[in-house]
């Protein structure tokens, strides 16, 4: 046992938010027995969440195929003959009806994803208004349109976009095995731009392309190392899709997916990290693993942009067993109602609870100030 995994083991408490994380350390957390792994992870989870809350999403593709990117594993790429029926950009319209029932089945947040390299500046108005008027819905709006320009991020945010997706897939090091037509700092040069502009990011990546644990650690330490923590840390497992390069890949491992799920939620504890992708071929028990090691968040409905998901139906049957719900924004703490539970917390001498209370790291400091202070 190397002396990283030493310290990581006997200590369960949480880790701090942090931009530095060194590789060796990424593969210490990794190397830990299943258990300590698990049982890490679901601390951070408590201390940052209810760890019996899951955001629930609804994703549309209002555009679909014919994408001129070369991704190996897309059934949208218009390099591969994946029997793909191409539509155009839906109208607004089919948008919002589809937006008014997942919001009638229970998802608090609307996404909408084109096959796009970018938006090209005539779409742009079509685009706007279907997140001003899901918006007026009260659902959050995401969106996954390929690459940004400063002025369309812009846009964006000022139609009122809360995320905007964009995954950076895999590590460095293996990307260029996965995608030829868009570079990684192409990527990440669109997360700073969707950053500049005010609006909370979405970013994660695909595992079980053929990669290895060295891939799965590089991307987490991207991730990781972003001056901002993504909002949302989607993790996909590969759905292989027949036509594709990655069709007959060698299946991953579920318990290192597991893990990989249990590493996102200790490197990004306030990130909500999505089990995303790849659930149809998940059993219900390995979906439980998932949520215990800090997933917090799915996707509801039973298709995928292009790809099958669990049926609603089911979805609500596994959250009853576990005992789960999803979450309501508007179940959320203000930051002024969480400091004054906290302090009134202090003032009472009442021990800090383990569990979930809605503090963030700033609130946290802040309140740990006052106390030593009282004490002193």
């Amino acid at each position: 046992m190397t002396a990283v995994q030493t310290t990581l083991k006997s200590s369960p408490e949480v880790v701090a938010v942090r931009h530095d994380w060194r590789r060796d350390e990424i593969e210490a957390l990794f190397a830990l027995p299943f258990n300590d792994l698990l049982f890490r992870a679901a601390t951070v989870h408590r201390q940052h969440f209810d760890p019996n809350a899951v955001q629930v999403s609804t994703l549309l593709s209002i555009k679909t195929g014919a994408c001129p990117e070369d991704c190996k594993y897309c059934s949208q790429s218009g390099h591969y003959n994946t029997e793909l029926e191409k539509e155009k950009l839906l109208e607004v319209k089919k948008v919002l009806e589809e937006a008014r029932a997942a919001k009638e089945k229970g998802a608090s947040r609307f996404c909408m994803g084109a096959a796009w390299r970018s938006p090209r500046d005539k779409d742009m108005p079509y685009v706007l208004d279907m997140v001003r008027q899901v918006k007026a819905m009260g659902m959050e709006t995401c969106m996954t349109l390929g690459m940004l320009s400063p002025e369309q991020a812009g846009q964006l945010a000022e139609a009122g976009l809360d995320y905007y997706n964009h995954n950076l897939d895999t590590s460095p090091e293996y990307y260029g095995q996965i995608i030829s037509t868009r570079s990684y700092n192409d990527r990440l040069g669109t997360l700073a731009h969707v950053r500049d502009a005010g609006m909370k990011i979405c970013a994660g990546g695909i595992i079980g392309m053929g990669e290895d644990r060295r891939d799965r650690v590089g991307l987490l330490q991207q991730l990781a190392n972003l001056p901002a923590h993504p909002e949302s840390v989607p993790i996909n497992m590969l759905v292989k899709i027949k036509g594709t390069p990655l069709a007959d890949v060698a299946d991953l491992d579920h318990f290192e997916f597991v893990r990989t799920i249990a590493v996102a939620r200790i490197l990004m504890p306030e990130s909500f990290v999505r089990l995303s992708a790849g659930r149809q071929e998940m059993n219900d028990e390995m979906q439980a693993l998932c949520f215990f090691a800090g997933a917090n968040s799915i996707f509801y409905g039973e298709r995928l942009l292009t790809t099958d998901n669990p049926e609603t139906g089911h979805d609500q049957k596994l959250f009853n067993r576990l005992g789960i719900h999803p979450l309501d924004p508007r179940d959320e703490c203000s930051d002024e109602a969480t400091e004054d539970a906290l302090l009134g917390q202090v003032q009472s001498q009442q021990p800090a609870p383990l569990y979930y209370d809605a503090m963030s790291s700033r609130e946290a400091k802040a309140v740990l100030g006052k106390r030593s202070a009282q004490d002193a």
